[in-house]
């Protein structure tokens, strides 16, 4: 299928590690199509080495922004801007039809079977489902389409400042148009959305087949213990963390795969951002600095102390506590005492 591929972008070297777990993920369940990875300019020359190792080719792309900081601010998003950059792989007219993946996405599974659907195909967001998610979709490269996004871009803008915005304004009829072109939510589990609906993530979760760490806190922003297995990071981090089962096969990958490839070519292997403190939460939320003794305990924050009001915008915003009040232990328990 060398007419076929998935298609991945990285706008800079952090980026570039997600792309490599996600490739390496596609790779480790047996794909038949070729991989793609569009890159800007801020990826290092080491980094696109790297990325060679796992991609079948590996594209050098401008960076396009929209500069639209006052969309961006809605969302609390203020670097989204450049995902802009992502309409670069209706460019890639040699294939018949792609995938788009983000970068931070993880293949739990082989998503071949998604090569049968048309353009635009992609599953619902979350947090507004008459909108499609952009985060995993099925196109058509077109040189055609790809210039009429860049002009869309430049007369229409984006309601949210991203892609995201823009892509669902072009294709401003996938929620009513046709329902074959509607994903299933396993082929885009959105991480921060996991518990939203508890009794329907137990009855599917099982079947998911692609995990989106959506949101301000991806994997690289944590770090991991391989003796423990344990996943850590500060009390930010922490409050944002909802399926760590994910999150551990996203750092398994990394630590088996991903980090040999980095150290082989000179790229540390810690994907955490530069100035964040390695830090494990105590029981009593005091915060340590790391060592092995204290990596070989897994702690849990309390939960922060907020008003209703509070409460009810985070989980409008999708930013419940997942460790703490809104834990899957507690929803339980109030279900329970309701159906009691």
């Amino acid at each position: 299928m060398s007419d076929q591929a998935f298609v991945t972008l990285a706008t800079n070297d952090l980026y570039g590690k997600g792309a490599l777990v996600l490739g390496t993920s596609l790779r480790n369940h047996k794909t038949t199509r070729q991989l793609v990875v569009l890159v800007s300019p801020q990826v290092s020359n080491n980094m696109r080495a790297v990325l060679g190792k796992i991609f079948d080719e590996v594209v050098l792309v401008n960076v396009l922004d929209s500069k639209d900081s006052a969309h961006l601010a809605m969302i609390k998003r203020p670097e989204l801007g450049v995902t802009f950059t992502k309409l670069h792989c209706w460019a890639l007219a040699r294939y018949s039809k792609c995938i788009f993946m983000d970068a931070d996405t993880l293949v739990l599974c082989n998503i071949d079977e998604l090569f049968e659907r048309e353009e635009l195909s992609a599953a619902p967001d979350p947090g507004w489902p008459d909108c499609f998610n952009t985060g995993v979709f099925v196109y058509r490269p077109s040189i055609e389409t790809y210039n009429e996004l860049l002009q869309f871009s430049t007369e229409k803008g984006s309601f949210d400042g991203g892609d995201q915005g823009l892509l669902n304004s072009f294709f401003s009829n996938w929620a009513t148009a046709d329902i074959n072109k509607h994903l299933p939510f396993i082929y885009n589990l959105s991480s921060v959305a996991i518990y939203s609906y508890l009794p329907a993530f137990k009855q599917y979760g099982a079947d998911a087949k692609v995990v989106h760490f959506l949101g301000n806190t991806k994997p690289w922003n944590f770090s991991y213990n391989p003796k423990t297995r344990c996943v850590i990071g500060d009390s930010h981090d922490y409050s944002s963390l909802t399926h760590p089962e994910f999150l551990n096969m996203w750092w398994d990958t990394f630590t088996t795969s991903v980090s040999p490839l980095l150290t082989e070519h000179g790229i540390s292997k810690e994907p955490r951002s530069s100035g964040t403190q390695e830090l494990i939460l105590s029981s009593n939320f005091q915060e340590e600095k790391l060592s092995e003794a204290v990596s070989q305990l897994s702690f849990t924050p309390p939960p922060p102390v907020v008003s209703s009001e509070e409460r009810r915008k985070k989980w409008e915003q999708g930013q419940a506590d997942y460790m703490g009040e809104d834990s899957f232990q507690n929803i339980q328990k109030k279900l329970d005492a309701y159906l009691n």
